[in-house]
């Protein structure tokens, strides 16, 4: 057994899944169907290493990384300039005038509803398939995570699945061997390679039409939610008015969900434990994990992707977890897939 970097816990555990499951997919193209079976391997997290090819990817994690090509160096002026706005927003909805109980109110619901679209919806049910759902509430789900304004579905699950096929790689998106800003966010400010591959991770999702139209148009999924809290806002004549609910809303809110997202691509790749020994750097990390309703518990994550339970021991609280089962209860999941900690 290989030595665990320091802090670690000992062993390597081993994956029980409650259910095996194969994902049905139809295409009619064999291009489609190849770029479907890829979208598949990585929702299932069979990455199939070789030893050899983990080894490579052992050595990779302390190989000093070389500067960005001239091609990447440069900053998206249109991201960087709607980043840079959303944390004006952000800290313009702090000022006094626009405090109220309702904003601190409607940034709650929000915030969950906004978490939970991403960790349950994007990330546990579409990007691993982890347990099966209704269409119907896939579909709610994903709309849930689109409000986080992190790109549509299509190409946040296509960089996800990425990011796991080669983590904490030279050509991972935000590999963390980079540095902890560049995998936190300054990845999505500069062109990546990784989103021309975006089609050959998400075979399973390009014919739907819902998912191509939010992929579009996901930035206008806001203008709604801003309309409806403003006129709200005047009309109840909440302290701040509608302007005052808008900023707590939408720019404090996705600063927020932006933030414990992104520590999640940073946080948990340099701080915390590991009860696997994975061939990357992902980390379990406790406050993360409480901020992101689950998510910190990385390492559990990277080691047994298509689990839908990734708080495995008994201390690590794994919000969305709770979620998926209470969705079970109701009838709403089957063919949920949980990783087991065998010490």
């Amino acid at each position: 057994m290989r030595r665990l970097p320091r802090g670690s816990t000992p062993a390597t555990r081993r994956l029980r899944p409650l259910q095996e499951f194969t994902l049905v997919l139809a295409h009619d193209t064999a291009a489609a169907a190849a770029s479907q079976r890829d979208g598949a391997d990585q929702a299932s997290g069979s990455n199939g290493y070789t030893a050899a090819q983990e080894a490579r990817m052992r050595a990779a994690l302390v190989v000093p990384r070389a500067q960005l090509p001239r091609s990447q160096r440069k900053y998206k002026s249109g991201t960087t300039g709607f980043m840079l706005a959303i944390h004006i927003g952000a800290v313009f909805a702090l000022l006094p005038q626009y405090w109220s109980w309702q904003g601190v109110a409607v940034l709650a619901v929000l915030y969950w509803t906004t978490v939970i679209g991403v960790t349950l919806g994007l990330h546990r049910l579409v990007a691993h398939r982890s347990f099966v759902a209704p269409k119907w509430v896939e579909r709610v789900l994903v709309v849930m995570g689109t409000l986080a304004c992190q790109s549509g579905p299509i190409e946040w699950v296509g960089l996800h699945r990425h990011h796991h096929k080669f983590s904490d790689q030279p050509n991972d998106h935000h590999d963390a061997a980079r540095g902890l800003w560049w995998a936190h966010s300054d990845w999505m400010l500069h062109e990546i390679p990784a989103l021309k591959e975006i089609h050959r991770f998400t075979g399973d999702m390009l014919q739907d039409p819902l998912y191509r139209w939010l992929d579009r148009w996901f930035l206008l999924l806001q203008i709604p939610l801003g309309a409806a809290l403003y006129w709200y806002g005047n009309a109840a004549q909440v302290h701040g008015g509608g302007l005052g609910l808008v900023l707590w809303a939408i720019p404090l809110r996705l600063v927020l969900v932006y933030h414990v997202t992104w520590l999640v691509n940073s946080a948990t790749h340099a701080f915390g434990y590991r009860n696997f020994d994975c061939p990357d750097l992902s980390r379990n990390c406790w406050w993360v994990a409480i901020l992101s309703f689950g998510e910190g518990w990385h390492n559990n994550h990277h080691a047994h992707p298509a689990s839908a339970r990734h708080g495995l021991r008994w201390f690590e609280f794994d919000i969305t977890w709770m979620h998926i089962r209470l969705l079970q209860r109701l009838g709403l999941t089957r063919r949920v897939r949980q990783a087991r900690y065998v010490p």
